[in-house]
């Protein structure tokens, strides 16, 4: 979330404390299903929260917050669930306890009841990638029971050049890919891409890799770590 998305946030809850026992409740209990759709990527712990109406965790064409960056660039998840308890979301975060391994699912439950938490939010970042992460991103929790499935782009977080280098890199600021779970990348890539003329978060154009195990541009396995949109699934079940 940007941070002047953040304040807003409060300072809206702050000047409307006074009229919300007079609002309307939203209450709702679902299930929220996610589904690595991947055949090599591997995704780190998700973000899972209900927020209010006119909050957000990120918003696409605009800069990247440091939260997100984070998540996107090392898989932490911790500046994000602060921001959504700053602000009375109800999380449900790393439903699969770790890693989301290629073609498995984890299932989590949201109870709203009582809160005016409309909107959800799924995300995590994509392994082995430099700042690519999956996001549904603030969409309004049906309220009749059924179930909805929403297919989730990846995105870029503009924070970082997709140089494809594994080297173990995944704090903010410093370049590289933190790690490939699955065992099949690379080492000795000159990098696959140049810094990225668009700073600001936006659809992500996928991964190029090669196949060329201890040199070439790219760390990554073409045939292995090459995806397209979407890469996740995401089933909401209200009850």
């Amino acid at each position: 979330m940007k941070k002047i998305t953040i304040h807003k946030a409060i300072a809206t809850a702050l000047l409307s404390t006074a009229a919300l026992s007079a609002s309307t409740s939203y209450a709702a209990d679902f299930d929220v299903q996610i589904q690595n759709l991947t055949s090599g990527i591997v995704f780190t712990p998700f973000v899972v929260a209900a927020h209010a109406e006119n909050t957000s965790l990120f918003t696409v064409g605009e800069p990247a917050s440091p939260e997100i960056q984070a998540m996107a660039e090392g898989g932490d998840i911790s500046g994000l669930a602060a921001t959504l308890s700053s602000i009375g979301a109800t999380q449900s975060n790393n439903p699969a306890g770790g890693l989301l391994m290629p073609a498995a699912s984890t299932t989590t439950t949201l109870n709203t009841d009582g809160t005016d938490n409309v909107l959800l939010s799924v995300m995590a970042m994509l392994l082995p990638t430099n700042d690519a992460f999956a996001a549904l991103n603030a969409i309004t929790v049906p309220t009749e029971a059924g179930t909805y499935v929403y297919n989730l782009p990846a995105y870029d977080a503009g924070t970082e050049a997709n140089d494809e280098i594994l080297n173990g890199g995944g704090a903010p600021g410093t370049p590289g890919m933190p790690a490939d779970p699955g065992g099949f990348a690379g080492t000795g890539a000159t990098g696959a891409a140049a810094a990225d003329n668009n700073t600001n978060v936006h659809i992500h154009r996928g991964a190029l890799g090669d196949t060329e195990a201890t040199s070439g541009t790219s760390d990554l396995d073409s045939r292995i770590h090459r995806w397209l949109n979407p890469v996740v699934r995401v089933t909401v079940t209200v009850r």
